[in-house]
């Protein structure tokens, strides 16, 4: 359990404009070893000093935060605490580039970058999902409350952007289908991944469900309305055993084209 008066704490320091509990905590989804995920939306220059003098105080050992920047450039830095024997993650969002991404995706716009820990890619839209889907636990001023209540609606135009995105599971498994005479089940592999990956994108999309990272998202998926009956057990067929002979992996591939037929799109 994090202390009461952490998120108190942690928006009296300079640059710090509210603090969130965000991932499966937030959404009432964890398990009792879940990691306390803090996301620390702040603006201008951070007071990252400022930051390890809290750490310092609440955290169980030492502690390295890094400045903006330190993790990538899309989850922006933070760092890892144990405090009261628990896992808690801060995590820095700049909230300016948060209000940015949400007007992108109004407009139907998204972009996915290259980010360490996000094997699919980094999807920009998944700032505005951490928003919608967070608790705000320190927000002086009410701007991410206020923000919180806009992006609840999911906006139509991202949906079909996404959506429309969905050619890509196509191309991938031609590119893979080049790979099977080989016997290349790393290459196949990759593919798949990203093959389903990007039909989990189009369901939530299509359902109006905010899709924030990797973790779950085949489980999520499954359970949208109008996902393809046993979409996530067929989707984890796919990935658990792609096969090592050019016969195997062809049958892996004809039960991916399959799963992509039945998502719509």
């Amino acid at each position: 359990m994090i202390p009461a008066d952490l998120a108190d704490r942690l928006c009296a320091v300079g640059g710090v404009v509210a603090v969130a509990l965000g991932g499966s905590r937030a959404r009432g989804e964890h398990r009792p070893d879940s990691d306390w995920d803090l996301g620390l939306y702040y603006r201008g220059e951070l007071d990252v000093p400022g930051l390890r003098a809290v750490a310092a105080a609440v955290a169980d050992g030492e502690v390295e935060l890094t400045p903006p920047g330190g993790w990538g450039p899309w989850v922006d830095g933070g760092g890892w605490l144990r405090v009261g024997g628990a896992a808690v993650d801060w995590i820095y969002r700049d909230l300016d580039r948060v209000h940015r991404i949400w007007a992108d995706c109004r407009a139907g716009r998204y972009e996915v970058g290259v980010q360490a820990g996000h094997p699919l890619g980094f999807y920009s839209s998944a700032y505005v999902g951490e928003v919608a889907l967070c608790r705000v636990l320190g927000d002086p001023s009410g701007e991410l409350t206020a923000l919180r209540e806009e992006t609840r609606a999911y906006p139509p135009a991202l949906a079909e952007a996404l959506t429309a995105g969905g050619w890509e599971a196509r191309f991938l498994l031609d590119g893979a289908a080049k790979a099977v005479v080989a016997g290349d089940s790393g290459y196949v592999a990759g593919c798949l991944f990203r093959v389903v990956g990007v039909l989990a994108q189009v369901l939530h999309a299509r359902a109006g469900r905010w899709l924030v990272n990797e973790k779950g998202m085949i489980a999520s998926a499954g359970r949208l309305p109008g996902a393809p009956p046993d979409f996530a057990r067929r989707a984890q067929a796919l990935l658990g055993a792609v096969g090592n002979t050019p016969e195997e992996l062809a049958d892996t591939l004809t039960a991916a084209r399959r799963l992509v037929a039945d998502v719509p799109g």
